[in-house]
C-alpha cells in the first residue's frame, strides 16, 4: 500500500510540475497572440493580460492528455535510472501492479477535470469571446434557447429586432410560429409581427401569413394592424452567422449540456455535435488512463537495456497518434460517419488494450 502511495505521489508531483510549466509556456504564447490581435495602445496591457488569463485554461484543457503522457514518461524514466523499478520487481511486484496507482491517479485527475475544470473552462472561454468581440467591434452571439423556443437578435445602428420562434429547421433559416419585435436605437418598441413562418433570404426575412402592429404614432395599435400573406423584414443575418451563434460545445458547462441538448432538439436543430462532445468529455478519464499506459509501456524498461531515446520517441509518437485518432474520431462522429459512442469511447479503449498487450509481452511475458 505504501509503495502504491509512493508511485501515486511521484506521478502527481510530476504531472503538477509539467502542468505548471505548460501553463506558463502557453500563457506567454497566448499573450503574444493577443498582442498581435489587438493593439495595446487601444485596449491597454492589463486588458491583454485579462484576455490571456481567460483564454489559457481552454488551451491547457485541450492538451491535457499530452501533458499526462509526458508526465508518465518523465516519471518512469526517473524511476528506471534510479533502479527503483528493479527493486520493486525483485520484491515480487509485477509491472502492471506498479502501474496501477499512476493509472488510478490519472483516471481521478480526468474525473476532476471533467467535473470541476470543465465548467471553469466553459465560463472563461465564454467570457473571453464576449470581451474579445467587444474589443474587435463584432456583434455578440445572436441565438439562444429557452423553454419557449429559440431567440434570435439582429440589428444595426438604427435599432434592434428580437425574433422568437417555436422551432426551426436544422440551420435556422426557416422559422415556424415566429414573432418579430422591433426596437429603435433608444430602446423603444416600434413594431411587432406575428407569422406562421419566416424564411431567411438574401438581405431579408420572408414572412408568410403575417400580422403587423405598429407602436409608433398610434394610440391603438390593433386598429392600425395590417394582415399580409407575405411580408419582408430586412435582415443582416446570414446562414453562417446563425450557425456560428451556436458557439462551441466547450463553452457550455458539462452539467448544463444535457439540458441544452434537449432545448436544442426541441427547437428543431441537430444536437449531434453537442452529443459527441458530451461523450468525449465523459471518456476523458479513460483517455488519460490510456495515456499513462502508453507512456509506461515504452519506458518501464531499465536503462541498461539501451535504446532509451528510441523508446521515448515511440511513446511520444504513439501518444500523439492516439490523440490525433481521438480528434479524428470526434470529427467523424460529428459528421455522422460513425456512431457517437464509438467516436468517443473507441480510441481510449483501443489504446488501453494495445498497451496492455505490449506490457504483458515486454514485462510479464
Amino acid at each position: 500500500m505504501r509503495l502504491d502511495l509512493y508511485f501515486a505521489r511521484r506521478f502527481l508531483a510530476t504531472f503538477a510540475a509539467l502542468l505548471l510549466l505548460f501553463f506558463m509556456f502557453y500563457a506567454l504564447l497566448d499573450m503574444v497572440d493577443q498582442l498581435r490581435r489587438f493593439e495595446v495602445d487601444k485596449i491597454g496591457f492589463l486588458a491583454i493580460l485579462h484576455l490571456t488569463a481567460l483564454n489559457v485554461p481552454e488551451g491547457i484543457y485541450r492538451i491535457l492528455p499530452l501533458i499526462v503522457i509526458l508526465a508518465t514518461i518523465a516519471l518512469f524514466l526517473n524511476l528506471a535510472r534510479k533502479s527503483e523499478l528493479v527493486v520493486t520487481r525483485a520484491a515480487g511486484r509485477s509491472a502492471l501492479r506498479s502501474l496501477a496507482s499512476p493509472v488510478l491517479v490519472a483516471f481521478l485527475v480526468g474525473g476532476l477535470a471533467v467535473a470541476m475544470f470543465n465548467p471553469i473552462v466553459a465560463a472563461t472561454s465564454k467570457q473571453y469571446e464576449t470581451i474579445a468581440n467587444r474589443y474587435s467591434d463584432r456583434s455578440a452571439s445572436t441565438l439562444s434557447f429557452s423553454k419557449e423556443g429559440l431567440w434570435l437578435r439582429q440589428g444595426d445602428e438604427t435599432g434592434q429586432t428580437v425574433i422568437r420562434a417555436a422551432r426551426s429547421n436544422l440551420d435556422g433559416t426557416h422559422l415556424f410560429s415566429v414573432t418579430f419585435v422591433g426596437f429603435s436605437a433608444d430602446g423603444a418598441p416600434t413594431y411587432r409581427v406575428e407569422a406562421e413562418g419566416a424564411e431567411l433570404t438574401q438581405g431579408a426575412w420572408q414572412l408568410s401569413n403575417a400580422k403587423r402592429w405598429t407602436f409608433k404614432d398610434t394610440a391603438n395599435p390593433e386598429q392600425t394592424a395590417e394582415i399580409s400573406e407575405t411580408l419582408a423584414i430586412p435582415s443582416n443575418l446570414t446562414r453562417d452567422q446563425i450557425r456560428d451563434s451556436f458557439g462551441s460545445p466547450s463553452a457550455i458547462p458539462i452539467w448544463e449540456l444535457p439540458a441544452f441538448i434537449d432545448r436544442l432538439e426541441r427547437a428543431g436543430f441537430s444536437a449531434r455535435q453537442h452529443r459527441v462532445w458530451l461523450q468525449m468529455e465523459l471518456a476523458l478519464p479513460l483517455m488519460l488512463a490510456a495515456m499513462v499506459m502508453i507512456g509506461a509501456g515504452f519506458t518501464m524498461r531499465h536503462t541498461r537495456f539501451g535504446r532509451t531515446g528510441t523508446m521515448v520517441l515511440l511513446a511520444i509518437l504513439t501518444g500523439f497518434a492516439t490523440f490525433f485518432v481521438r480528434n479524428f474520431a470526434q470529427i467523424l462522429g460529428e459528421n455522422g460517419q460513425i456512431p457517437i459512442l464509438l467516436a468517443a469511447w473507441a480510441p481510449p479503449a483501443a489504446a488501453i488494450l494495445m498497451t496492455l498487450g505490449l506490457l504483458l509481452h515486454l514485462e510479464d511475458g
